[in-house]
């Protein structure tokens, strides 16, 4: 978590007071997961992702790939994503620690996927979170997260 917060926030939001006060950054008194509007916020996210993600030609594959429906895991990706935006860990509460990467180690994951992903994830992101600087450190992370995930050529 901390170094989420560290990516998301790389400057001082005091350092100019006499302007438009800039959007809040993630701190370790106040984590991306609060800023963004908690648990209403982070279902939000979730969902909007699995509905572009059902919606989107281009992220077709990717859909396809999944369990239907996709309730179960709407809710497995909210859970995570609350735990890794600084909220309440379900994810880690109900099914240990997350090890995403062996998780995903059955399915075959490549960089089409992996871009499929993070297109239907950047327009949730897009519509979800208002906030510019939270909105662009989360892409990058997760970004970084999704890239971690591929294991074929």
């Amino acid at each position: 978590m901390k170094q989420l917060i560290k990516r998301i926030w790389s400057k001082d939001a005091s350092a100019n007071p006499q302007q438009v006060p800039e959007p809040q950054a993630p701190t370790p008194q106040q984590t991306p997961y609060e800023i963004m509007g908690g648990d209403t916020a982070v279902r939000a996210l979730a969902d909007r992702f699995y509905d572009l993600m059902a919606s989107e030609p281009y992220a077709k594959p990717l859909y396809n790939m999944h369990p239907q429906p996709l309730d179960r895991i709407r809710q497995v990706f909210y859970e995570f994503l609350s735990g890794w935006l600084g909220g309440p860990d379900l994810f880690v509460e109900k099914y240990g620690h997350p090890r995403l990467r062996m998780r995903h180690m059955p399915f075959t994951i490549n960089k089409e996927l992996r871009d499929q992903w993070m297109h239907c994830m950047n327009r949730a992101l897009d519509l979800e979170i208002d906030n510019p600087l939270l909105r662009e450190g989360l892409r990058q992370s997760l970004a970084q997260l999704a890239t971690h995930m591929i294991n074929q050529e």
